[in-house]
């Protein structure tokens, strides 16, 4: 392939069918091909293929397989995931890539990539055949109806067009499409991709290949194709290199050339709109349009409701408000709202004409502009403003963007207004929050129907009010009870939405201390009993009965509902907060090294394996501050302590387990409920897929960390001293003297057993000595191979779950689930008192030596 230039094949219309050795084979449809390059945005190629394949660009979603890998499809959703799969098939020509939606593309869409250059060009468009049972046979295609007049040939390509099409016979032309190929029933739209190739005369039609697939046949094709206009409609060409790099056009320089110059879009649930700002259309120059809306009495309208949008933008312009007196849809009367002005309008329904006509005007204004000073605009076009606003900036905030419309249309909103307005436009553009609860139960099922094994479980009150959801896959439970260590860490992170939702996670640890996750569930409320019936699930979810280490952190006090539901489990406090506890909990004065090196001796404490070691760190802490050696007193060392800990070793862990998720959920937290869902298992299935790719060629016995570490004992290993004294035991000499029992796997220093598994200095010694291979006795969840395993399968995709609910089952009482009930204000205040900043700076006076005050307030005595 040239450097950052694919051929994607994009199919859709067909399935997936699983073969016998787990592969994805994709059966039926049609396919299409556009060339793309490493600069090509992803709106643009979604938006092309989109209108390619004729489906609704706000549904669409696309997927491709990994070079190699037939079993696991990887989505593609924003800029990053392009290039990496641009990257990712670096040597090849072509990529496949599965395109799924609903049917019917919007047009409109179009005008709002109006100022950005796609990068794109479109190749060709096949259909999906099987073997004829006859021979293809060429057909004439005169039509001139084919041509899509809102696709259009490159400029620099025109000259080769024309030369092919005169090169080639008259009369026939080969479609790959039949007829009655189309890509749905709805009749809201009439494009219908058909795309000619023109064939030349003495060509014999049996050198195609018709038994092979779409994405076969365009695969041969390896030079890039365009379209040409000619006189039997759109006609595939090949363009050269140089052809190509003449057309490529700098980005956002020029744009896409549409049907219609009508100033009204389309929104989302097809009302009227103001359309998007493109980067030469300020704000001025829109709104400066809309002064001729309303020309005068005898201008006609198709309904109703197109007058009223004319008269609302009209009127936005003209900075004055208005109300209609009459409103209906046969008639509509309005004046201004300053009593006492002369400006009226009236129009109404002409049935012979079948318009709506404007009867009376006057356009006069006696108020001096007084009605504007108050101006609110209506709902609908507030939202529509709005929601073109949040396409370019979908964090914007209330007030910058109250800021941007009092600057672009000279409107003064209140908060409130605009907020609810924010609302409004994000519920058209992604769908309601509130309504995507009413998903759930289809989600469960297609849970159940795309992954079987797994576990999932949804759990409502007497009112249908959403309460808990439990997930968790099949491939992940089983990966880790056979790969990783019987480690799971329990964690919360807010939703960040106005339900104040709580997603809880269960996460382990793979063969080279990376997290994986294993379950997740979103309740109403993160509390005591939400957690114990989310230890249920997971209890459920697990095959395995062996003892299990769970670690929380210390003040979500779970440890009496681990060992209620596990048996012989053990729970230790997560490293991570008891750190940042402990800062948080450090007052002065301080003495000696002072605060800086208190949490590193407080690490030292945690993995010291001898009591003296222990309390040599803790009461150097003491010397320091203390108040801060009273905290570390205070928790049970049983639960954090390499000393004391009967589990498996943890605490090496220092790293927040939940910043992946607390990092999602910042990013997304505008989405629907089931959005967030979508996003948070594919964040997982992208674990999944690109550790598995990046371990592939490890060559080496155990995981990089687990091999950094063997080898950097080995070298301090050859500095020891060795006497054997039997084939298992060995006395091993440096600082201290050292007994080694390879059979036990033991060493006196303690480290084998502290790290559960890697060999100490002393062990590899004895193990060198003895002509036995170290990597023998390193644990099996350290190796290669198990972290290899631990991501060999993965999620089976499940479409369609960040789509809105299809109104259809919106009307399903049996599918209807509501929020969670609105919390008390009181309780929020009191949950938002808890959280405290752990890097706020406790103010220590230099006079008296006591926290909370400086010298300038200190009350004490000289």
């Amino acid at each position: 392939m040239a450097k950052g230039k694919l051929i994607l094949i994009c199919q859709s219309g067909g399935k997936f069918i699983t073969k016998g050795d787990s592969t994805l084979s994709y059966e039926g449809g049609e396919a299409n091909a556009v060339n793309i390059i490493h600069e090509t945005v992803f709106d643009d190629l979604k938006l092309k293929v989109a209108e390619m394949c004729n489906l609704n660009q706000k549904t669409i979603s696309i997927k491709y397989f990994l070079p190699g890998n037939r079993r696991n499809l990887i989505s593609l959703r924003n800029d990053k995931d392009l290039k990496r799969m641009i990257d990712f098939h670096a040597n090849s020509v072509t990529a496949d890539i599965f395109v799924d939606g609903e049917v019917g593309f919007d047009h409109d869409a179009i005008k709002l990539q109006a100022s950005r250059n796609s990068a794109l060009k479109l190749a060709e468009t096949v259909n999906h055949i099987t073997a004829p049972t006859t021979a293809a046979t060429p057909v004439v295609n005169n039509r001139k109806d084919n041509a899509d007049p809102r696709v259009h040939a490159h400029a620099g390509s025109k000259a080769a067009a024309r030369k092919v099409a005169g090169s080639s016979s008259p009369g026939e032309t080969y479609t790959a499409s039949p007829q009655s190929s189309e890509h749905g029933t709805d009749s809201d739209s009439e494009y219908k991709p058909r795309v000619a190739v023109s064939v030349d005369a003495d060509q014999d039609l049996s050198d195609l290949d018709m038994t092979c697939g779409p994405a076969d046949t365009v695969k041969r094709r390896r030079r890039t194709a365009s379209w040409t206009m000619g006189a039997r409609g759109p006609t595939i060409v090949a363009v050269s290199d140089s052809d190509r790099d003449r057309r490529r056009r700098k980005k956002n320089n020029q744009s896409w050339e549409h049907q219609t110059d009508d100033i009204l879009g389309i929104d989302d649930l097809g009302n009227p709109s103001s359309p998007g700002f493109s980067d030469d259309e300020l704000p001025e120059k829109l709104v400066a349009s809309w002064r001729d809306c309303i020309t005068g009495v005898g201008q006609d309208f198709k309904s109703v409701k197109e007058f009223r949008e004319a008269l609302q933008k009209y009127a936005i312009a003209h900075r004055f408000v208005y109300k209609l007196k009459k409103n209906d849809s046969n008639r509509a009367s309005g004046i201004c709202v300053e009593e006492g002005c002369s400006w009226s309008i009236h129009a109404s329904w002409v049935p012979a004409s079948l318009l709506f006509r404007i009867k009376k005007l006057n356009d006069t204004h006696t108020c001096g502009g007084e009605s504007w000073k108050n101006a609110h605009p209506a709902k609908k076009l507030l939202v529509s403003v709005i929601k073109d606003k949040l396409r370019d900036s979908p964090h914007d905030k209330p007030r910058e963007i109250a800021r941007s419309i009092s600057r672009d249309f000279g409107i003064e909103l209140k908060y409130t207004q605009v907020r609810r307005g924010i609302e409004g436009a994000r519920e058209q553009l992604q769908g309601s929050y509130k309504e995507s609860y009413s998903r759930l139960p289809w989600f469960c099922e297609k849970v159940e129907e795309t992954n079987p094994g797994s576990f999932v479980k949804l759990l409502t009150d007497d009112e249908k009010r959403f309460q808990c959801l439990f997930v968790s896959f099949l491939s992940c439970v089983q990966s880790f009870e056979k790969n990783c260590r019987p480690i799971l860490f329990l964690n919360a992170t807010s939703l960040k939405s106005k339900y104040h939702e709580s997603l809880l996670t269960a996460t382990a640890v793979d063969a080279d201390d990376g997290f994986f996750p294993v379950a997740f569930s979103i309740v109403n409320n993160e509390n005591e009993d939400n957690w114990h019936w989310f230890l249920e699930q997971l209890k459920s979810a697990l095959s395995s009965s062996g003892p299990l280490t769970f670690v929380s952190d210390r003040d979500k006090g779970l440890e009496k509902a681990v060992h209620e539901i596990f048996e012989n489990a053990h729970h230790g406090y997560s490293m991570y907060h008891l750190i940042e506890s402990f800062k948080r909990n450090l007052k002065g004065p301080f003495q000696g090294e002072g605060r800086g090196v208190l949490p590193g001796k407080f690490l030292s404490a945690a993995h010291a394996l001898r009591q003296s070691v222990f309390k040599k760190f803790t009461e150097q802490i003491k010397q320091i501050s203390p108040s801060a050696y009273d905290w570390v007193t205070q928790v049970e060392p049983e639960h954090w302590t390499s000393l004391s800990f009967r589990g498996e070793q943890y605490n090496y862990i220092i790293q927040n387990v939940a910043e992946p998720y607390t990092k999602l959920m910042d990013e997304i937290k505008e989405s629907t409920l089931m959005q967030k869902i979508e996003a948070l298992i594919y964040m997982i299935s992208e674990v999944i897929n690109t550790r598995r790719i990046s371990s592939s060629n490890w060559t080496a016995k155990l995981t990089p960390s687990k091999e950094k570490m063997v080898q950097g004992e080995a070298l301090k290993a050859h500095r020891l001293r060795l006497f054997i004294s039997s084939d298992v035991l060995f006395e091993v000499h440096d600082e201290s003297t050292h007994v080694v029992n390879i059979e036990k796997l033991e060493c006196t220093c303690l480290e084998w057993k502290g790290t559960s598994g890697i060999p100490c200095r002393h062990a590899i010694a004895a193990l060198n000595s003895s002509g036995k291979g170290v990597y023998d006795y390193c644990s099996k969840y350290f190796t290669v191979e198990s972290y290899q395993l631990t991501y060999r399968e993965s999620i089976n995709p499940i479409p369609g779950i960040g789509l809105p609910l299809v109104k259809e089952d919106a009307e399903l009482d049996d599918v209807k689930v509501l929020p969670p009930a609105p919390r008390p204000a009181s309780e929020q205040k009191k949950e938002q008192s808890k959280i405290e900043d752990p890097d706020k700076r406790t103010v220590t006076c230099s006079k008296c030596k006591e926290p909370g005050h400086n010298k300038a307030s200190c009350k004490a005595t000289s």
